[in-house]
C-alpha cells in the first residue's frame, strides 16, 4: 500500500516514479523502497517499466489492481474522515482538509 500511494503521489505531480524517488518520497534507504516495490510489482500492484525519456532508468506505475486497491483504500480513510469529524459543519471539514492539502504541498516545495 505505501508504494502505491507514493507512486501515486508522484504521479499527481508528474514526478518519475523511480526506485530513488519512491524512497524519498517514503523516507526510507533505496534498498528499502526496493524491496517493497518488488513485492509489490509480484502482487500485480505495480508494473516496472523504462522511462520514456531515459532508457537507463526505470519507473514504477499502478496497475489496474494497484488502483483498485487505492481507491478502496481512499474510500476507507475518507469513511474514517467522516467518523472522526461528526458533528463539525461542512465548511470546518472543507478548511481542515485545505489547511491539510496547504502543508504537505508546502513539505513538497521545501523539499525542491
Amino acid at each position: 500500500m505505501l508504494v502505491c500511494e507514493a507512486v501515486h503521489a508522484l504521479s499527481l505531480r508528474a514526478a518519475p516514479a523511480t526506485v530513488n524517488a519512491v524512497a524519498q518520497e517514503v523516507g526510507i534507504d533505496q534498498s528499502g523502497a526496493s524491496r517493497l516495490i518488488k513485492s509489490a510489482t509480484v502482487a500485480g500492484y505495480l508494473v516496472m517499466a523504462a522511462s520514456a525519456t531515459d532508457g537507463r532508468r526505470r519507473v514504477a506505475s499502478l496497475t489496474s489492481a494497484g488502483q483498485s486497491m487505492l481507491d478502496q483504500a481512499h474510500r476507507w480513510q475518507e469513511e474514517v474522515f467522516a467518523a472522526l469529524t461528526i458533528g463539525w459543519s461542512d465548511q470546518k471539514r472543507r478548511d481542515f482538509q485545505q489547511a491539510m492539502t496547504d502543508l504537505i504541498e508546502r513539505s513538497y516545495a521545501m523539499d525542491a
